[in-house]
């Protein structure tokens, strides 16, 4: 358990670095940020590729957005996510999404700042590979290796050859990640077994890696590759697999411990990969975020955090034990959004409020949960570059 002084001492470093003197500061190091990932990262990529309907989706709808945009953005929280955090942490503008980006007078799109690939339900193993193992996700083709190839259609539109981009990409900071989550989720909300799901999870391993190798030898310089979650605490699973047996549950946090022993063993296989990865491009610095013990600070020790309302029910659903029926869709009634999400760490079951998206920033930022200091090694950079 996180003990009083470390809580406090990281909420002073949060402060201190959201404050502007530092957020400039720490703006010197990177001219770019790119993010690739799901719908913990997507600012609005699956909002402008799904078709328009009546109702619209979901997350199209308040209270989404409500707490910093106040308005939708296609975002799957009340306000921003941690790819924002990073965005205003670096003194740069909040990411566009690729998908629906709108074009400047000359009839092109500006991404000299960055840009978000990430979207909503993505998974890293294509779609080929559900349909063989009988997962029919509902989903558009948006694969890791989708945003990829995204990726590589849009550098021709700021770099005008092999040289170039890689001189442009050594001052960017790229994200990937989180990413692999829905090629579990997929697999768990129908119920296939515990077993068949392991047993693909080097397949998830061995795509995030070979993207990321794919990223270096465009040019990428700086990595920043995000774990999973603890899955066992999401409000969304602990209402499908509510179990009466006390042994399922971690006494000190009420999460399910197989479920987060699953996310534990994903982001063993993912380290690995990430170390065997830095051993081939030294010239590269490539970071694991910690997200799974970042965000178990807010179980183990929610009310330091501020979130008195607790961790593990959900600000925005239609009741029961965790606030969560996947009948009913955050958005759509009878869902109703609690008073203040800023006293939540969950959102809507399946995703986070802004304020527990700002402490998993800030411990990322701040290097408390990276195996490399991303603010000592920006500084760093920028002086030898």
């Amino acid at each position: 358990m996180a003990s009083s002084s470390f809580v406090v001492t990281m909420l002073l470093s949060f402060f201190l670095l959201t404050s502007p003197e530092n957020a400039a500061a720490a703006a010197a190091p990177y001219t770019s940020l790119f993010s690739f990932g799901d719908s913990l990262a997507d600012t609005g990529n699956l909002l402008h590729i799904l078709p328009e309907t009546n109702p619209p989706p979901h997350f199209a709808l308040p209270p989404y957005g409500e707490t910093f945009f106040h308005t939708p953005t296609g975002r799957f929280s009340d306000g921003r996510l941690v790819i924002d955090f990073i965005a205003e942490s670096l003194g740069l503008p909040f990411l566009p999404p690729y998908i629906g980006e709108e074009k400047n007078e000359s009839g092109r799109r500006n991404f000299s700042q960055g840009v978000n690939f990430a979207v909503a339900g993505a998974t890293a193993l294509d779609d080929a590979f559900f349909e063989e193992i009988g997962i029919d996700h509902f989903t558009p083709n948006v694969s890791l290796y989708c945003q990829l190839n995204w990726f590589k259609e849009m550098l021709p539109t700021i770099c005008h050859s092999s040289s170039e981009c890689k001189e442009f990409l050594k001052s960017s900071l790229v994200v990937v990640g989180e990413i692999g989550g829905d090629d579990y989720n997929y697999a768990f909300q129908v119920e296939i077994s515990t077993d068949v799901i392991n047993s693909y999870v080097p397949k998830v391993i061995s795509k995030i890696g070979s993207i990321v190798d794919e990223l270096i030898g465009l040019g990428a310089v700086t990595v920043l590759v995000a774990g999973e979650i603890p899955k066992g605490c999401s409000a969304a699973y602990l209402a499908k697999f509510m179990s009466s047996n006390q042994n399922d549950y971690d006494f000190e946090t009420g999460c399910l411990n197989w479920l987060n022993n699953f996310a534990k063993y994903h982001n063993s296989l993912l380290i690995n990969e990430l170390n065997r990865l830095q051993e081939l491009h030294p010239h590269a610095t490539i970071i694991y975020a910690d997200y799974y013990n970042a965000a178990m600070q807010f179980y183990l020790t929610p009310d330091k955090l501020g979130f008195k309302e607790g961790a593990l029910v959900a600000c925005c659903g239609a009741g029961g034990p965790y606030n969560f029926n996947e009948s009913f869709k955050c958005g759509y009634p009878p869902t109703k959004s609690c008073a203040n999400p800023n006293l939540h760490a969950n959102w809507d079951g399946g995703h986070l409020t802004e304020a527990a998206y700002k402490w998993l920033a800030h411990s990322i930022l701040t290097g408390a949960y990276t195996d490399k200091n991303l603010n000592t090694i920006s500084t760093s950079f920028k002086a030898t570059s």
